[in-house]
């Protein structure tokens, strides 16, 4: 591997990560999070935490507040029941992703109503700026829209119609890759990208990255992720 891909990639073992086992929750931090604190990884840009969490059946995160925040969850595995405190409610099931905007201030509960195991990213990006109305959103999105490419699943720019909405200059895509297939994709200069695969096995120009290993890249230039394996992707783009 020559410098410069180290330079423009840093991998983030999935055994380097911080760890929090509490029984019914299972977490991962790439940032620093809770009682896990690593001054090196404070965020990513506008990511300030990416938590990979397996919460066990009839469990989960009671009512609590945030404020001046956009969560994004995106379900990997089973589904996460939501209700907060402006009165939605939903359920979010594998594969697809709810929005959360704190602003002024919400309450929220996360809980895995099924009888399998839930798990899932929770990745929190800073917004532009403070305040506003709270707010919650989810979409399911087609699977089969994201075999063989990235879709963006939410974003805070205007072009992005089809995806949920958050604000921040960020977005979130998924996409899932073949064996053996390959996707580009291109950022500008400035940008902070953190790359995940969900699940399989992938090589990010030249590096190879095991599942649930992380990935901060310094955009600007093209990025190629070949799968080796069959491979879920989840990638964000921040400012």
């Amino acid at each position: 591997m020559n410098t410069s891909v180290k330079k423009h990639i840093e991998r983030r073992p999935f055994a380097s990560l911080g760890h929090a086992d509490h029984g019914w929750l299972n977490a991962r931090h790439h940032f620093s999070f809770a009682d896990y604190h690593d001054p090196a990884r404070m965020g990513w840009g506008a990511i300030r935490v990416w938590n990979d969490d397996e919460i066990a059946p009839n469990t989960g995160f009671p009512p609590h507040p945030h404020r001046d925040m956009e969560i994004i969850t995106y379900v990997r595995k089973g589904a996460i029941t939501h209700q907060d405190s402006l009165g939605n409610t939903g359920r979010t099931e594998a594969g697809d992703v709810q929005v959360m905007s704190a602003g002024t201030g919400i309450r929220h509960s996360e809980y895995n109503l099924e009888s399998e195991m839930t798990t899932l990213f929770q990745i929190w990006i800073i917004p532009n700026a403070p305040g506003g109305a709270p707010s919650w959103g989810a979409k399911p999105f087609p699977k089969d829209d994201r075999s063989g490419r990235l879709v963006v699943l939410a974003s805070g720019y205007e072009e992005d119609r089809e995806a949920l909405r958050i604000r921040a200059d960020t977005r979130l895509l998924g996409g899932t890759v073949k064996a053996g297939a390959s996707v580009t994709y291109n950022s500008a200069d400035g940008r902070h990208l953190y790359l995940v695969a969900a699940t399989g096995r992938i090589e990010i120009d030249g590096q190879i990255f095991e599942g649930r290993d992380g990935a901060a890249i310094i955009g600007g230039r093209p990025i190629t992720v070949t799968a080796i394996e069959d491979s879920e992707i989840v990638l964000v783009d921040s400012a």
